[in-house]
């Protein structure tokens, strides 16, 4: 077969493929209006449900507005596709089509900005309120911890004081028996060592009074947080969970307060200051100035062990000091919009949903293009005539008909034309 009937061939299967295409746009379109508005209006219902959990007021002003904005929602998802599905397909340049597909994203943002985000909160608000209470209680954990933690570091100290404690009563008891300054009893040397080793004795004892106050403390904020876990889980209104919860969270606040007072650190700091700078150095009670020299050597020999002692115990008291404190966790209550938002990558189906049913349009829009562009592939290079069926063919030739019996009365209802003047005979002359 030549070349024009081959190609008279594909413009025929063309032209069919282009015929049912047209086909099934025709039975679609029925109603594709209908199911633009049951997206819009379920968008609506949703958008609703998530305006009502941002209005504080439940009088009826708050319930007419958020109907009303609603209602604005679905009307104008119903009436931006319904352009974009008209329109888009419709368009043949390419300046046409960027021009529409770039109103119909800045349509879907301002779609997105106005109704999805409310339609997430309504799908998810309560999970994400409650996901904000859940991590709530882990900070204050994580809080409570610490600041127990460098309380516990404090109270070791206790160790190092009864270390020094210990070499001071030790050093006491060999002067006794005159290890030290060669002179046996309670000499100004022991009285000297006696003194020391009281004050770290009371430091000893003050710590050690705080241990059951630390305990008690760390007790407490552990039973605040089973409470607050058991608000998180809880059945019922999220709502009123949260008012609940949000005074257990100003208690454990005070808890962890408490636990950072308590820390002894800064006392030890204090005490081991003290230590070596204020001395009361008594007075020396030896016989002779011999005894006199070795008391006074001993004393010196003491001071600067005690210098050493005292520097050491700082040292572990600064340490404990410089430990990074908890940090500071304060309970903020959320609306249930606010917590999808901050909570948005832990609600990920819920976001793709309330997306979905706003933007699924879309997909129908360029279903519908690439539809209409086929339409238009199929008929291109085909004859007006060629293009008709034998139904329309039909139709033209009873209009033809109807066109020409129409002519024939058309001129018979025309008026008489001016008759064309009689000629005149004139007579010969007579001969």
């Amino acid at each position: 077969m030549n070349e024009s009937g081959t190609t008279s061939r594909a413009e025929a299967r063309g032209l069919r493929q282009s015929r049912e295409i047209e086909g099934h746009l025709a039975w679609l379109d029925s109603f594709t209006g209908t199911a633009l508005g049951v997206l819009a209006v379920a968008s609506g219902i949703y958008t609703y449900l998530g305006v009502s959990s941002l209005l504080d007021d439940t009088g009826a002003l708050s319930i007419f507005a958020a109907m009303a904005y609603s209602i604005a929602v679905s009307v104008g998802i119903f009436v931006f596709w319904s352009y974009m599905l008209r329109l888009l397909p419709a368009v043949r340049s390419a300046a046409s089509r960027i021009g529409l597909l770039a109103s119909m994203g800045l349509g879907s943002l301002a779609i997105v900005a106005m109704s999805s985000w409310l339609n997430a909160a309504a799908l998810a608000g309560a999970a994400a309120v409650e996901q904000h209470l859940a991590t709530t209680v882990q900070d204050y954990q994580g809080a409570l911890e610490r600041a127990n933690t460098i309380a516990v570091s404090a109270q070791g100290l206790g160790r190092d004081v009864s270390r020094v404690r210990t070499s001071f009563e030790d050093l006491g008891e060999q002067e006794a028996s005159g290890g030290l300054s060669g002179l046996a009893g309670r000499g100004a040397v022991f009285r000297l060592l006696r003194q020391k080793s009281d004050e770290l004795s009371a430091l000893e004892a003050q710590i050690a009074s705080q241990q059951p106050l630390l305990d008690a403390a760390f007790a407490e904020g552990n039973a605040i947080l089973s409470r607050m876990r058991a608000l998180t889980v809880a059945p019922g209104p999220v709502e009123a969970r949260s008012v609940e919860f949000s005074e257990e969270a100003v208690r454990l606040a005070g808890v962890i307060t408490t636990l950072r007072q308590l820390s002894v650190a800064p006392l030890v700091v204090r005490a081991a200051s003290d230590l070596s700078a204020s001395v009361v150095l008594p007075q020396l009670d030896g016989g002779d100035d011999a005894a006199r020299s070795g008391q006074r050597a001993t004393i010196e020999s003491v001071l600067t062990v005690l210098g050493q002692r005292a520097d050491t115990l700082r040292q572990a008291a600064e340490a404990v000091i410089a430990m990074p404190p908890p940090a500071d966790t304060t309970y903020t209550p959320i609306s249930a919009a606010d917590a999808v938002i901050l909570y948005a990558r832990n609600f990920v189906p819920s976001w793709a949903g309330a997306i979905a049913i706003d933007l699924l349009p879309a997909v129908l829009v360029l279903i519908v293009s690439v539809a209409q562009a086929a339409i238009r592939t199929g008929r291109d290079g085909v004859a007006v005539e060629d293009q008709m069926t034998l139904a329309e063919l039909r139709g033209a030739l009873i209009a033809l008909r109807e066109i020409e019996a129409a002519t024939p009365a058309e001129k018979s209802q025309e008026p008489n034309a001016t008759a064309a003047p009689t000629p005149v005979d004139i007579a010969r002359p007579a001969e």
